[in-house]
């Protein structure tokens, strides 16, 4: 078996593994396994309006993931997805509203180049600290979520808060509807071609570019990039740049599309997830989308699932943080194999 067949069979093995576990511990808590996985496939398959359900959730954490692959494959752990993703929709919604009697082909595309660039300033920070200082990434990039997360409340109840709101809950106005992107369903032809386009691009950048090279270089070996030249520092400023920008326009795309408004907190959970995904995904493009699109229908089905069953929402997530267990840990046996495999090759 190659070692690319090797490293799906042992992710596919960690996901069939996550369910297994998953089942053990609902079984044992009183549950029926067969009518909660009866659920999960109805919640993101087969009942009315789930599959268009599992791709509205899959959009976010597909954009999300590809910056995270896109960091990951340099050796740059940038896990602060969840706060680029606000702070990008909240740049995408002050464009909006300061622009409100605009065009919307006008409009539109300026707030997402803002949520874009905005996303990268927030990434950017982190990454700075990184090549610069050599400070942890994975601590700073979620701090910024932290302040990202109350950068987004701050703004839904003060400057941008609803007047006429009910107070009850702190949110931005909606934006106009000539603005929308998508109904409420959260899935169109104009998003599946917009995401599909920046998949495609993302993937030509990876596997196509001398760029793309470099960077599978650098997160194999750093050492042996420096040797060859390559300005290790550019390269992971680059990254964190590209990150942070995917995750920005992933905020946009959720306010022209299913949001319509901000609201504290909003999907609280995408950002973290999309490391999952992208972990799941190997790395890759491909299996970034496949990794997107089951976890998109997992949010589907949580959803769904206490309107079939007696099984709390909250207890699905339980299959979420079993697979990012398992998976992280197949994750950094493989990093330290390789690493030990580097440095013996050195040492022969």
């Amino acid at each position: 078996m190659t070692d690319g067949l090797q490293r799906w069979a042992s992710t596919a093995a960690m996901v069939g593994l996550s369910f297994l576990l998953t089942a053990a511990i609902l079984q044992v808590s009183g549950y029926g396994v067969g009518d909660v996985f009866s659920g999960v496939i109805e919640g993101s398959i087969t009942a009315p309006g789930a599959a268009s359900s599992s791709i509205r959730w899959a959009i976010p954490l597909l954009l999300i993931g590809l910056g995270v692959a896109v960091g990951f494959r340099a050796g740059f752990f940038n896990v602060g997805g969840q706060g680029q993703f606000y702070v990008g929709a909240c740049a995408a919604l002050a464009v909006t509203l300061g622009w409100s009697d605009g065009p919307a082909p006008l409009v539109i595309p300026c707030g997402m180049l803002a949520a874009v660039v905005t996303g990268m300033a927030w990434s950017l920070l982190p990454g700075y600290l990184r090549v610069r200082f050599g400070t942890d990434e994975v601590l700073t990039t979620l701090m910024m979520s932290f302040i990202g997360a109350l950068v987004l409340q701050y703004l839904t109840a003060g400057p941008m808060r609803n007047p006429s709101g009910t107070g009850q809950t702190a949110a931005s106005e909606r934006i106009p509807e000539a603005f929308r992107i998508t109904d409420g369903s959260g899935v169109s032809t104009t998003v599946v071609v917009l995401v599909g386009g920046v998949a495609a691009l993302v993937w030509l950048l990876l596997e196509r570019t001398r760029f793309g090279m470099t960077m599978t270089l650098v997160g194999r070996n750093p050492t042996m990039a420096r040797w060859q030249g390559i300005d290790v520092r550019r390269v992971g400023l680059i990254n964190f740049a590209l990150s942070g920008a995917l995750a920005g326009l992933a905020g946009a795309v959720e306010l022209y599309g299913p949001a319509g408004r901000l609201v504290t907190g909003f999907s609280p959970e995408v950002g973290f997830t999309a490391v999952v995904v992208a972990l799941v995904g190997l790395l890759s493009v491909g299996g970034t989308i496949v990794a997107a699109v089951f976890f998109g229908g997992l949010q589907s089905a949580i959803l769904f699932l206490p309107i079939v069953t007696d099984l709390p929402s909250p207890a699905l997530v339980l299959l979420h943080g079993m697979v990012a267990f398992l998976v992280t840990v197949r994750f950094r046996a493989a990093r330290r194999q390789r690493a030990a495999s580097g440095a013996e090759a050195r040492a022969s």
